[in-house]
């Protein structure tokens, strides 16, 4: 989605000091919204909209890129960040919200301090330099293969297995303080 949520000034900003070095690189965006007409018209020859995208054809987007940057500071989880380092991108973004979660500093991605913009566009550099996004790129794939929905499930209904547990030795407790009180 491409919209104000996403801070995507920041993502221009730091794909432009990305190309500095990196003259051939081309900024891939997936997506609709409300901020895409603005980004069409200050974007260079270099960036690339893709519209909306689905299934396999958003897989093989993702398979088409190096590295993600997720410059977000208002995203609550952003499945986004997951679902790149399935895809084989590390992540760079701000260690918050999902990718404080799922992205480990220097394993997988770079993590920056929260609304840190130029430690952001620095990270993005740092990241795009051939030797440490292959030290990355090993990494990110099996670093959320513990992730998905069986996962997901498996873990909830183990926490509500604990929390059923637990409501029971409250109630027993309960139930000795009682008779003994009678």
């Amino acid at each position: 989605r491409r919209a104000p949520e996403k801070n995507l000034p920041l993502l221009m900003r730091s794909f432009h000091a990305l190309t500095a070095s990196r003259t051939s690189a081309k900024l891939l965006l997936v997506g609709d919204g409300p901020s895409r007409a603005q980004l069409e018209a200050q974007a260079r020859p270099n960036v690339v909209f893709a519209g909306m995208r689905r299934g396999e054809d958003l897989a093989n987007h993702f398979a088409s890129a190096d590295l993600f940057l997720y410059p977000s500071i208002t995203e609550t989880f952003g499945n986004v960040t997951g679902e790149a380092l399935a895809s084989g991108l590390p992540v760079v973004a701000y260690d918050y919200a999902a990718a404080a979660l799922l992205v480990r500093d220097g394993h997988n991605g770079l993590h920056v301090r929260f609304d840190d913009g130029d430690a952001f566009v620095k990270a993005a550099v740092r990241a795009s330099r051939a030797e440490c996004l292959a030290h990355l790129r090993q990494r990110t794939a099996a670093s959320v293969s513990h992730l998905g929905w069986r996962t997901a499930v498996e873990r909830l209904v183990e926490k509500l297995h604990t929390a059923i547990a637990r409501k029971r030795q409250h109630a027993k407790a309960h139930a000795k303080l009682d008779s003994a009180a009678h």
